[in-house]
């Protein structure tokens, strides 16, 4: 828009100083007359500039709240656990897309969702409002995260058929994180968190050492259908540098996402161990690992981690952002959200 007014205005002045003195008469008068004319020219773009960048503030300042009401920000800590989010839209100008975060303390927990919507900007909006708002209601009244997954599962469904969409799905990864450090979780059709473990215990915590993770025995809080030898809850291990462990936190069976087939009924979590003091969550959506730079290489979030100083989270989101920013080149072709848990339980 600014280079369509400048072509605009100089045209017009062009246009005037060409007829002017292409006129009979005397050159003063025609000069006169031209700098007349440009500047009636420059008044009138100077104008609908301001009423245009107006305007504009106005957008930006309503969106900006109805961005912050459905994405709010998190607080920097609950029960022991120190946290830190950000989120990355492909829609240029909007601070928020498809994708989905929130963590709440409960009765029964610390319980987190992560989640990414199909598409990506402002239309995936909706979709991501409807689960959200689901999770903040039922992560407080369902006991168990069957029930929550099941009240997320029939937002998405009442959106669907109000807005009358042909295709809505959303992937969603639900964590319960209790007093004592134990994770459960359900997976519908989303990227795994990264665990990041200090290889020696905070000594500022007072943390004795740690024992090695396994997988737990058995199939314990598992969903129907699910035989013991499948999926069994523990961490894959990956690489380790500056003393620091970067593992995948894996709960086993992975279910499709919302929206695709129904939710099982009776559904419990998937045990995926325990966060142990100064164990680091790196939860993100796909948009992260998906990232690619001009030549086509993949964004390598992994090995960005193990580099990455993890002291807080709120640095390491700010360094994975940066570095994220830099591989592209600032150009994303999908949302990327990303939320940091730290637990400090015990320091």
């Amino acid at each position: 828009m600014p280079q369509v007014r400048r072509v605009c205005v100089l045209a017009w002045g062009g246009a005037a100083v060409s007829w002017e003195l292409s006129t009979s008469g005397r050159l003063g008068a025609s000069l006169a007359s031209c700098a007349a004319f440009l500047l009636l020219a420059t008044g009138c773009a100077l104008h609908i500039r301001r009423g245009l960048m107006a305007e504009l503030r106005r957008s930006q300042e309503i969106a900006g709240a109805a961005q912050r009401a459905l994405l709010r920000p998190l607080p920097g800590r609950i029960d022991g656990l120190t946290l830190s989010a950000a989120q990355l839209s492909a829609s240029r100008g909007a601070a928020v897309g498809g994708d989905l975060y929130e963590a709440v303390p409960t009765a029964y927990g610390v319980r987190v969702v992560i989640g990414d919507a199909r598409g990506h900007g402002l239309p995936a909006l909706g979709a991501a409002s409807a689960v959200l708002g689901a999770f903040r209601e039922a992560a407080y009244d369902e006991a168990g995260l069957g029930g929550v997954l099941v009240r997320m599962e029939r937002a998405l469904a009442r959106h669907v058929l109000a807005q009358d969409a042909a295709e809505e799905f959303v992937t969603v990864l639900l964590l319960q994180i209790a007093e004592d450090g134990s994770v459960l979780a359900l997976n519908c059709g989303h990227p795994w968190p990264y665990l990041l473990r200090p290889s020696q215990p905070l000594e500022s915590c007072g943390a004795v050492p740690r024992p090695a993770p396994s997988p737990p025995a058995g199939a314990q809080a598992r969903g129907p259908g699910r035989s013991p030898g499948s999926g069994r809850g523990g961490v894959r291990k990956g690489p380790a540098q500056r003393g620091l462990d970067v593992r995948t936190l894996d709960g086993g069976e992975t279910l499709p996402p919302l929206g695709v087939v129904p939710v099982p009924d009776g559904l419990v979590g998937d045990d995926c161990g325990q966060l142990w003091p100064g164990d680091v969550l790196f939860l993100h959506t796909d948009g992260a690992e998906d990232a690619r730079d001009r030549d086509g290489r993949f964004f390598p979030l992994r090995s960005v981690l193990a580099e990455q100083p993890a002291d807080t989270p709120a640095r390491l989101v700010a360094g994975v952002h940066a570095a994220l920013l830099h591989h592209t080149g600032g150009q994303l072709t999908d949302d990327v959200a990303l939320l940091v848990l730290r637990s400090d339980r015990g320091c």
